[in-house]
C-alpha cells in the first residue's frame, strides 16, 4: 500500500508573502504526522521563495518519521544536505522562472555530473531519489547514474483533459513503475494529486509513496491540517 509523503513547501510560502514568522512549515509537518503522513517532504530552492536553510535544519530534528530534502543537484544544495543529512534527496530540475517544477529531471542529457553528485550523497547514507516523467529510458538512467528511487511525475495524468488521456497516462504510470521496481528501484510519485484523482495512482503496483503538497495545503486552509491529511490518508 502507497503511505502519504506530504509537502509543507506552501506553508512557508504563506509565511514569506509576510516575511514574518507564522505560519510555520516545522508545526505544519508535526500536525501532519500525528494525522498519519508517513514522510515529510521540502523544497530547498535556490532562489529560497518559500523553504529556508532554518526550516530544513528544524525539520531534521523534529520529524519523527522521514524527512525528503527536494534539491536541484548542484554544489550548494548538496553541501546543505550532507550538512543536514535527509533521509532522502530528491534531485529536481530547477527554472527561478517557474511557478512550480514544471517537468521531470533530464537524467540521460545529465549523467556523469548526476553520477559524481548521486555518489557524494550515498557516500554519506542519504537515500537518492530522481524525479522524472514516466519514461523507461529516464528510468534505466536513473539506475545506471546510481540513484535508489525514482520519483514518477504524474503531471501528465493529473493534467488530463479527458477520460481516454487520463486512462493513458495512467497507464504509462503503470509501466514505469513497472521498470523502474525491476531495476530496483524503489518508486514514488507525485506532482499535480489532489482530492479527486489520487486513488487509481495510489493503486499502481509498487508505488511506495505518494509526495502531495499543494491540494493538502489548499484543504489545510479550510478545514486545518489534521482533517486536510487525514482525508487524504484515507483515499490513499
Amino acid at each position: 500500500m502507497a503511505t502519504l509523503g506530504v509537502n509543507i513547501d506552501h506553508i512557508a510560502t504563506i509565511r514569506q508573502a509576510r516575511g514574518g514568522r507564522e505560519p510555520n512549515p516545522v508545526h505544519a509537518a508535526v500536525l501532519a504526522e500525528l494525522a498519519g503522513a508517513r514522510g515529510i517532504t521540502a523544497h530547498l530552492r535556490e532562489d529560497r521563495r518559500h523553504i529556508q536553510d532554518l526550516d530544513v535544519h528544524i525539520l531534521k530534528h523534529t520529524v519523527s518519521t522521514h524527512l525528503n530534502l527536494e534539491m536541484a543537484p548542484i554544489a550548494e544544495m548538496v553541501k546543505i544536505a550532507l550538512d543536514v543529512h535527509p533521509y532522502m534527496a530528491t534531485l529536481v530540475p530547477e527554472k527561478r522562472e517557474e511557478r512550480t517544477t514544471e517537468g521531470g529531471y533530464p537524467v540521460r542529457e545529465r549523467e556523469r555530473e548526476l553520477t559524481n553528485t548521486i555518489a557524494a550523497l550515498r557516500e554519506n547514507h542519504i537515500w537518492v531519489s530522481l524525479f522524472v516523467n514516466p519514461d523507461i529510458g529516464e528510468i534505466r538512467a536513473c539506475a545506471k547514474v546510481g540513484a535508489t528511487h525514482v520519483e514518477l511525475h504524474t503531471g501528465g495524468y493529473a493534467n488530463a483533459t479527458n477520460p481516454q488521456t487520463a486512462d493513458d497516462e495512467l497507464e504509462t504510470l503503470r509501466g514505469a513503475a513497472m521498470a523502474a521496481h525491476k531495476l530496483g528501484l524503489g518508486v514514488n510519485a507525485g506532482h499535480g494529486l489532489n482530492y479527486l484523482n489520487v486513488a487509481p495512482v495510489a493503486a499502481i503496483e509498487h508505488v511506495e509513496e505518494l509526495n502531495i503538497g499543494h491540494s493538502i495545503i489548499s484543504r489545510a486552509a479550510l478545514v486545518g491540517m489534521d482533517a486536510a491529511v487525514r482525508e487524504m490518508v484515507a483515499l490513499i
